[in-house]
């Protein structure tokens, strides 16, 4: 056989059958077949079975009256079961965002702690996290709860509770009905003391600016924060007085609110899908960039195909659901960003003359013969106030732990040469090892986020009203057990992989750039 023979028999391909891309292709879609077949056949064998013996598993709930009534959220007596769920994942979501804030604050402040010099703090700080963390999270939830509703008194246990300068008829009310405080919040013109307080933020990023490159330029203090901070308080004080001239806002953002009303729906489906068209495609050209050799070609593997799919597969889903599944999307859209617009503009109408921020104190009912708090101020039930500090101390723990490890991770040299430098120990800690330390303690943190969130769920056992609480009430007077419970499933798959997107992204934009 001559060289050049050699040579095209050697460049020809193997049959499809043997070669190995189309082999790959073959087994991976025939995997997904017969996955997509066997949860089919499971779900109809299923259903086929609670068909037989009388059991009815639909999603008739949601539109239905359950006639429950929910201790506190958005909505004590909601009229069907997909509001009641709604209250119960807004309750859920305001424990969660309450609890990742304090539980973060104070996870970073005993995690420094533990490290301090003071022997007394030091061991308190110590004390403080080995208790906690070992001890189960439900155990605790139930002591914090029982202080709350046995220990502590209760409004009949004071002379006169409806007496204005006694005991509990003024700022902080701390019974077995729960805490009350008092609350802050936005009155008549607040949105026009806004943009006042908007244009201060934008001057003062420029002051910041032009400070702080004074101090690199000339040496010497500054101090751009604090001044930045003082024109944005001129700013404050100035459109508290003078809010009501931003009140011709009010009429063009109602027009504005009238024409978005007249856009026709096909307009919103048809802007829709181009740009969901628009990200799949963008996302598949920045996908192709980045694999990208210096030869100017790509060498994409099976899998990069495979992603490339099913970016164009997830573009063609999103318009089915606008044009086939739900077209009824792009009508909501319109009708709520127009009522958005319409009540801004109220917000700005010359009517809303009074002041930007109101101030509530708690006060107290007595419907019947026992008093209890009522609706003004911030009140915070027994119920949410044991769940709520029960999570934070636990979560808190595990964050301090992570914090310490993440400052000790930190090379020591770095401290010594903050201290070169003449800094203190609170500026060294807080301009270079912090930031240092959370390049290191930030995936853990997001693992304590999740924990965080799905421990919520455990305020089933003192009846919080969260939504496992809510749904489980609907599963009992419905019967809908099979179907309430994908429903929950689904709100916590959401809220772990959007925390999991946020997490992912700070980490990615804290990791060192290597060579």
């Amino acid at each position: 056989m001559t060289t050049g023979s050699l040579a095209t028999t050697q460049q020809q391909r193997p049959p499809f059958y043997r070669d190995a891309v189309v082999l790959k292709w073959a087994v991976q879609l025939a995997v997904l077949a017969a996955v997509i077949a066997a949860f089919w056949f499971s779900a109809s064998v299923g259903l086929q079975s609670l068909d037989d013996k009388g059991i009815d598993a639909d999603f008739d709930y949601i539109t239905e009256s359950v006639g429950i009534q929910i201790a506190e959220g958005i909505d004590t007596k909601p009229n069907n079961g997909g509001r009641a769920l709604w209250v119960g994942m807004v309750n859920t979501l305001r424990m969660s965002a309450a609890g990742l804030i304090l539980a973060t604050m104070l996870g970073v402040l005993i995690g420094v702690s533990r490290l301090s010099s003071n022997w007394m703090v030091s061991k308190l700080a110590s004390t403080f996290i080995e208790t906690v963390r070992n001890i189960p999270l439900l155990v605790q939830i139930i002591i914090i709860f029982t202080v709350f509703t046995v220990i502590l008194p209760g409004f009949r246990d004071f002379e006169d509770p409806f007496n204005e300068v006694g005991p509990i008829n003024g700022w902080l009310h701390i019974t077995n009905k729960g805490v009350a405080m008092p609350r802050p919040h936005i009155a008549d013109g607040f949105y026009q003391w806004a943009i006042w307080l908007l244009i201060g933020a934008i001057i003062a990023r420029f002051v910041y600016k032009n400070r702080a490159n004074a101090r690199d330029e000339h040496g010497g203090e500054t101090y751009p924060g604090w001044i930045a901070l003082g024109v944005i308080a001129i700013f404050a004080v100035i459109g508290w007085l003078a809010h009501t001239v931003f009140s011709f806002l009010g009429a063009p953002i109602q027009t504005l609110s009238d024409l978005i009303g007249r856009v026709p729906q096909a307009a919103v489906q048809i802007a829709l899908t181009v740009v969901a068209f628009a990200a799949a495609a963008r996302w598949i050209q920045n996908f192709f960039a980045q694999r990208r050799t210096p030869g100017g070609s790509a060498r994409l593997t099976d899998d990069d195909w495979f992603r490339v799919i099913f970016a164009g597969l997830g573009a063609v889903l999103a318009a089915g659901v606008l044009w086939v599944l739900w077209p009824g999307l792009s009508s909501w859209i319109v009708n709520s960003t127009s009522d958005l617009f319409r009540v801004i503009g109220d917000k700005f109408s010359a009517e809303r003359t009074g002041a930007p921020l109101g101030f509530q104190r708690p006060d107290i009912v007595q419907p019947g013969n026992f008093a209890n708090n009522g609706v003004q101020g911030l009140v915070l039930t027994t119920w949410f106030t044991a769940l709520f500090f029960g999570v934070v101390m636990y979560t808190s723990a595990f964050i301090a732990e992570i914090v310490r490890g993440g400052i000790l991770a930190v090379p020591k040299g770095q401290s010594e040469a903050a201290a070169a430098m003449g800094l203190s120990r609170m500026q060294s800690l807080r301009k270079v090892i912090l930031p240092q330390a959370l390049r290191v303690s930030l995936p853990p943190l997001g693992n304590q986020y999740l924990n965080l969130v799905k421990n919520t769920s455990l305020g089933v056992a003192i009846g919080y009203a969260d939504l496992v609480t809510v749904g489980s009430t609907i599963g009992n007077q419905k019967g809908q057990f099979l179907t309430v419970f994908p429903v929950i499933m689904a709100f916590y798959l959401t809220c772990s992989l959007s925390i999991s997107a946020v997490v992912n992204y700070f980490n990615r934009r804290l990791a060192i750039v290597e060579r």
